[in-house]
């Protein structure tokens, strides 16, 4: 039988760590050359290193995989013929989609006006409608001003959520239970919305109590044909964010999976979907499912419905934006077997999932039959404080949900990550509890069972060290332009001039002790996490408790709440709004 050509001869994947990977093992199996891209910092990363050729994006950014005529520049420059954007960042961005093609490139996406269609929350919301899929109480639009959020929430009736207009996967997302709380969760959400979606605009949602967290995985052929291919149960969050996914969905009733899959289909053939997407629902204990929203984009979690399914989302993917029919048959999907995911995430569980940025000092994966590790990340690796916290995905396959449970217990105590604090920990402590493994799940599941966060770390994350310093010499060599670049860590390495390196390789500096975190031995509360402070919620000469909020730090695309570590009077506000801080920074003083 002869091999088929590869979709494309050249693909450029536009975003970094263990998605970035994942896309350059999928081209390389079909015969594509790929592309990487990095950032400063980034020149040693190990998706730089694996791909065939890689280019440093040409943007003095602050967040350069967001610079979207830089990655297009970089796309163009490389000769390569598609664009595959992972997932965050570029991957549900319409203009972008659109830059791609006024370029002669290809999106690995679904069409912008899908995109477009399914990326403003509230118009989502009234698509769904339309397409028969049942939707939760809300606000018919954006809600401009606190008292219009007021007089919206006092239709619709507490508990309300306060929902990112523009954006999703727990970002702008706050939760009132009275008027009281409503101001504050209007400022919260919306002011996190405008930072994380460029969009400040929000609006409301009854907010449904315990509910479960099932989406639906879809694949739409380059002819439209839509095919469903399971569920996932999402709902052991924090901050409306995934930490465990599974599939299939423990004791979902049959009717139910059935109807959540016609109503998602139903939903992509309206907007006329391509490639691979996500319909999230929440399902109510009555079996009852409201849609939540639709990703157009492959999922942090899409290996476990490739572990089931024996499908891998990314090639069909880059086949579907090739014009190619699908790999398999829709006929013949079968669910086999139980898949579950666990985010290692560097974070501390046990000072409210505080973010860790670090240096990865030591790094063993678990491994064995049925276990499966998606990660970039190695001895050395650091963990940059500008993206996101994930360290690795760990996915393992059971004949069923049991021997999946007791599978994933096994690999986490395998898996070893020095330097930072990780959430191994609470996952252990989770496939260990009852509830969980009675599949007794709900968004509220740590909310319901606190005895499964972890103490506090023992020990504070091992600095990053600074980024290596940019070329300054440039070199000649039989008609070719090398750049030289000098540092202390890997030695000298040279490469052609505006390309990326193939290998290069060096030791982690000494291990350096941490500040202090916890200023519970003097006044001064003091911060756990490197980030930029967004709200002050006290002032000089205000009463606090122990826990109260005392102002709300972003880090690692995150907003953390950092509390009163006693009771007291705030004597002094240390902080500004707008203001980076360090670990160990003191906050406030509190006597």
């Amino acid at each position: 039988m002869p091999v088929p050509a590869p979709p494309f001869r050249r693909v450029l994947v536009a975003n970094r760590g263990e998605i970035a990977v994942r896309v350059v093992r999928a081209c390389r199996e079909l015969g594509c050359e790929a592309v990487a891209v990095y950032g400063p910092g980034e020149e040693r990363a190990r998706h730089v290193r694996l791909a065939d050729d890689a280019w440093r994006l040409p943007t003095e950014a602050p967040l350069p995989y967001l610079d979207i005529a830089a990655t297009v520049e970089a796309a163009r420059r490389s000769g390569a013929e598609a664009v595959h954007p992972g997932y965050g960042f570029l991957a549900e961005n319409a203009e972008f989609a659109e830059a791609c093609a006024a370029a002669g490139l290809v999106f690995v996406g679904p069409p912008p006006a899908a995109i477009r269609a399914m990326g403003e929350k509230v118009a989502a919301r009234a698509v769904a409608a339309t397409a028969g899929v049942p939707v939760v109480p809300g606000s018919a639009g954006p809600v401009a001003t606190a008292e219009e959020a007021a007089a919206e929430a006092a239709r619709i009736g507490f508990p309300v959520a306060v929902k990112a207009a523009g954006g999703g996967g727990g970002r702008g997302f706050r939760v009132a239970r009275s008027a009281a709380e409503l101001p504050e969760a209007f400022a919260g959400a919306s002011g996190e919305a405008g930072r994380s979606f460029a969009n400040p605009d929000v609006y409301l949602e009854r907010y449904l109590e315990r509910p479960r967290h099932v989406e639906i995985q879809l694949l739409a052929g380059a002819d439209g044909g839509v095919v469903v291919l399971g569920e996932r149960d999402c709902s052991v969050q924090r901050r409306h964010q995934k930490l465990i996914e599974e599939a299939p969905a423990p004791g979902l009733p049959a009717s139910t999976r059935v109807a959540m899959g016609k109503a998602a289909a139903a939903l992509a053939s309206a907007v006329g979907y391509r490639g691979a997407g996500t319909v999230e629902f929440l399902v109510g204990p009555d079996g009852a499912f409201f849609f939540l929203e639709m990703n157009t984009r492959i999922q942090v979690e899409h290996p476990v419905t490739e572990e089931v399914t024996g499908i891998d989302l990314v090639k069909e993917q880059l086949l579907v934006a090739a014009g190619r029919p699908l790999s398999f048959d829709p006929a013949t999907v079968e669910t086999r077997g139980h898949a579950i995911e666990c985010r290692i995430n560097a974070e501390d569980p046990g000072r409210r999932f505080a973010p860790a940025p670090g240096l990865i000092t030591a790094y063993a994966e678990p491994g064995g039959f049925g276990v499966r590790v998606e990660s970039a990340a190695e001895a050395g690796s650091a963990i940059l404080p500008a993206y996101d916290s994930l360290i690795a995905k760990l996915v393992v396959w059971g004949r069923d949900r049991e021997e999946a449970v007791a599978r994933m217990a096994r690999a986490l105590a395998e898996f070893d990550v020095g330097g930072v604090p990780t959430t191994i920990p609470f996952h252990r402590a989770v496939m260990a509890h009852p509830a969980f493994r009675a599949g007794a799940v709900s968004t509220s599941f740590l909310v319901d069972y606190p005895e499964v966060i972890p103490s506090p770390a023992a020990v504070s994350p091992v600095p990053v060290p600074d980024a290596l310093p940019a070329a300054d010499v440039v070199a000649e060599v039989n008609g070719r332009r090398f750049a030289v670049r000098l540092s202390g860590l890997v030695g000298a390495a040279a490469r052609p001039a505006g390309r990326g390196p193939k290998s290069v390789t060096g030791r982690p500096p000494a291990r350096a002790s941490g500040a202090g975190t916890d200023g519970a031995s003097g006044p001064d509360l003091t911060s756990p996490l490197q980030g930029t402070v967004v709200r002050v919620l006290v002032e000089p000469g205000q009463a606090v408790q122990a826990g109260e909020p005392v102002c709300v730090v972003e880090a690692m695309k995150m907003e953390n709440e950092l509390v009163s570590h006693r009771d007291g009077t705030v004597e002094a506000v240390l902080v500004a709004v707008g203001q980076a801080i360090a670990v160990g920074d003191a906050v406030a003083r509190i006597v």
